[in-house]
């Protein structure tokens, strides 16, 4: 009997296969000028990479500058060729510390930071951690509006860019005092301070503060007393718990503490929410309430007088929103000081103002 044939899958086996190139020889057949890295080649096999981790590893000089920078590839940039106003990060946390008005007290305070900077048409972008690098400069002095600043300027000399932007949002603690019982608690405000410096490096400082109220009806309260006068039926007016959200514009070389823009809210509005109450703290709400009614247009006025008052106030907006126990709706109301070129009524997170 005759041997059988080899198969054409027996003839292919039996052929030497060349040897692999080492990484070496791999590397001198790329094409002159070029570096290669582990991209894969569409259409080409898969690369077999090594997974350790050499927690060993040094990183020299010369080695950190051989790393490729996607920021140098001009040529690379998609889209349009315009500029950027606004790029950066938002939301990286710090416990920043906050100095309390009679500077006795020092609160420690998670703090979420956003950073912008502009952009120019012909860069590609940013290095973002440079703006959080130049945060953390700074990050054991005392939070504050000229801390903002400083912090701004360190933007443009360590990012190398003309306009940028900067928020500290925080919530700070005060202590109050309930109306008559005698005890206190702490009630805490969610505040900001901003910054924003221009092309021709021109600074501008804010400081943002909610502060949360009950706003009784003076309509209802009305309606009520004349149901009790007229008809002898006893009735209760609406109210609501409210909030107020003011921004100042701090004057050149002005200082202005938190605690004291929620004095000048406080005096304005004063039916601020309470932390510790006992049953005559409750009664002495309820007449407080009924000594200051007010619709919500006339909180932002109410507020408003008190701010123009303040000559290290610059500018203002104050944003209410009184939360209707009557309505599915809610009340508000908007206002700024009128300064030319300054804030406007141009507000429209009415949802953030629930409370």
């Amino acid at each position: 009997m005759s041997a059988k044939k080899p198969t054409a899958r027996a003839k292919a086996a039996a052929k030497p296969r060349p040897a692999a190139k080492s990484k070496k020889q791999a590397a001198s057949a790329a094409p002159a000028g070029k570096k290669m890295y582990l991209h894969r080649v569409a259409g080409g096999p898969a690369p077999r990479l090594a997974r350790p981790y050499d927690g060993d590893f040094t990183v020299t000089p010369a080695y950190r500058a051989s790393l490729p920078d996607m920021l140098e590839a001009v040529d690379a940039i998609p889209g349009a060729p315009v500029a950027i106003q606004q790029v950066g990060v938002s939301n990286f946390k710090l416990p920043l510390k906050y100095r309390a008005r009679a500077g006795r007290l020092v609160h420690t305070l998670e703090t979420s930071v956003t950073g912008t900077v502009s952009v120019a048409a012909h860069l590609k972008g940013i290095n973002m951690s440079r703006i959080v690098r130049s945060f953390y400069d700074h990050a054991d002095e005392f939070a504050s509006p000229d801390l903002v600043a400083t912090i701004l300027r360190a933007y443009r000399r360590d990012v190398g860019v003309l306009a940028a932007r900067l928020r500290l949002d925080f919530s700070y603690p005060i202590r109050q005092r309930a109306l008559r019982s005698g005890l206190s608690g702490w009630q805490y405000y969610r505040a900001a301070f901003l910054g924003r410096i221009d092309e021709a490096g021109r600074i501008r400082r804010f400081l943002e503060l909610d502060f949360v109220y009950s706003s009784a009806c003076p309509c209802s309260a009305e309606l009520a007393e004349h149901a009790r006068d007229v008809r002898g039926v006893y009735s209760i007016p609406h109210n609501q718990r409210s909030k107020a959200r003011v921004r100042v514009e701090l004057a050149p070389k002005a200082a202005l503490h938190i605690e004291e823009l929620r004095d000048h809210v406080q005096r304005a509005l004063v039916t601020e929410t309470q932390v510790m109450v006992k049953r005559e703290d409750e009664q002495a709400f309820a007449e407080l309430n009924g000594a200051h009614l007010k619709f919500v247009e006339d909180a932002a006025r109410l507020v408003y007088a008190e701010l123009a008052k303040d000559k290290r106030i610059a500018d203002f907006q104050v944003a209410c929103s009184h939360l209707e126990s009557l309505h599915s709706h809610d009340a508000v109301s908007v206002i700024a000081k009128g300064v030319p070129g300054g804030f406007s009524a141009d507000f429209d997170d009415f949802r953030g103002l629930v409370c």
